[in-house]
């Protein structure tokens, strides 16, 4: 059974080391985490399944890592300047401000006034400038997704690896918005990071990829654990769509505070792409182009037997790293009542998420010479490349063990007095608590079952 509640998560990710408040010792900054010693971990293992599976095992993929600071043209074209708003309200009595859509009764959150101020737009990207001189011209932003990016570099990626459609550059990156009222943990916070993938499909095409995509991102997620009955398929209404959208498709999961969103899976048409093309009227397209006299490029691919020039449509499956981790911690806390009575807390992640994916454990931490093998033990299995493994010299198995189910290790492998005669271990399973003597040859390829299953 998932966590009960998201303080259960909470305290569980201070007390372990996942995830800290940013600057606590100073009050701490809102909407904003520091991820820790295992956090990070967990964090790339999750990046690193996701590019895995959308780059190193797709042929029509590539990847891109592009700047975060992004030319104001780009979000003028893109319409965000214009659109990317939340309805903004302050409270008259107690100064709070508030995101109108999550008021209630037309009272404050915080004080439960009805003395509220009308509504007023208010833009989510952060504004910051550039260069000696701070005036109206010398300002960019700080992207808001890392959309933009791919589809300002769609003409260099193609130009560099020859790509035809249907193809897609993935991204995983940071991103910024200026949210009203950050909340729930890492759920929705003001700097976080995107796991995105633009495809690029032909116009005719995009609604048979649009579905092909939800069907591939919910098996994904089933694979890093998530059950798929707490995965609802929302088709967001057509009065509720961004301004680029045709169709998307949320991924919604049952989080501790409710259900919302973990992944979101649209159909762009060829918005963006003609957005940032040159002017319409000097092309021989036939596409929505803004009349963007600004940009010099031809964001278009031809057509290899009729030669005509198309803008391509855009199929984007985009996932929040954080809420990745959120679910993913949340999916595998468990919490059981051992024969004699005791409570055990076992996070009981994938292995391949795992932050550490074995534990050595010396049975007595004094001893050198059980302390020395152990760590040729540790290195010899560091070497293979899984993840990290660490030397867990406490001296203390029971409490070692406790340790290790909490944080999600797969294994611990103790080295005892008569591994220094046989050469044999204590392999224990997190999941089943299950011990089983293995000659330390085989550690190897134990390991590598364990982890590349």
């Amino acid at each position: 059974m998932p966590a009960q509640s998201m303080d259960q998560l909470v305290a569980l990710c201070k007390r372990r080391g996942f995830i800290f408040q940013t600057n606590e010792i100073y009050g701490g900054l809102q909407g904003l985490y520091d991820y820790g010693p295992l956090g990070v971990e967990l964090k790339e293992n999750l990046k690193k399944s996701w590019w895995t599976k959308m780059v190193y095992s797709r042929d029509d993929v590539e990847g891109l890592d592009a700047a975060i600071l992004t030319n104001k043209k780009v979000l003028k074209y893109s319409g965000h300047e214009d659109t990317f708003t939340d309805p903004l309200v302050d409270c008259k009595d107690c100064n709070n401000r508030m995101r109108e859509d999550h008021i209630k009764d037309s009272k404050c959150l915080h004080c439960g006034s009805s003395n509220l101020t009308e509504p007023r737009p208010f833009n989510l990207m952060f504004k910051t400038n550039i260069g000696p001189v701070s005036d109206d011209d010398s300002y960019a932003y700080l992207r808001p997704e890392t959309a933009q990016q791919i589809f300002t570099n769609f003409k260099n990626v193609v130009d560099a690896t020859s790509k035809t459609i249907p193809f897609g550059i993935a991204q995983i990156g940071k991103a910024f918005r200026n949210e009203i009222t950050p909340r729930n943990f890492i759920f929705r916070v003001r700097e976080f990071e995107q796991m995105e993938l633009e495809f690029f499909v032909k116009k005719g095409n995009d609604e048979e990829w649009h579905k092909y995509w939800v069907e591939e991102r919910i098996n994904w997620w089933v694979e890093q654990g998530i059950e798929k009955d707490n995965i609802e398929v929302l088709n967001v209404p057509q009065e509720e769509l961004s301004h680029y959208s045709k169709a998307t498709v949320d991924l919604m999961y049952k989080f501790p505070h409710g259900v919302e969103e973990l992944e979101g899976i649209a159909n762009r048409t060829d918005f963006d792409l003609g957005s940032h093309s040159k002017n319409q009227d000097e092309l021989d397209i036939d596409a929505k182009i803004n009349k963007n006299k600004e940009s010099n490029a031809r964001l278009a691919v031809q057509d290899i037997e009729t030669k005509a020039w198309e803008v391509p449509y855009v199929i984007e499956p985009s996932a929040g790293v954080d809420r990745g981790v959120l679910a993913i911690l949340n999916e595998s806390y468990k919490e059981e009542t051992l024969e004699n009575g005791k409570k055990r807390v076992v996070l009981a992640i994938k292995p391949h998420l795992a932050p550490i994916k074995a534990a050595i454990i010396p049975i007595k931490k004094n001893d050198s010479t059980i302390v020395d093998f152990s760590k040729d033990v540790k290195d010899g299995l560091q070497k293979l490349g899984l993840g990290r493994i660490v030397l867990e010299n406490t001296g203390n198995i029971g409490k070692s063990y406790r340790k290790h189910d909490e944080i999600g290790t797969p294994v611990c492998i103790t080295i005892d007095f008569d591994t220094l005669n046989d050469r044999t271990v204590t392999v224990r399973n997190r999941d089943t608590m299950e011990q089983q003597r293995v000659d330390v040859q085989d550690l190897k390829d134990l390991l590598k079952d364990l982890l590349l299953q």
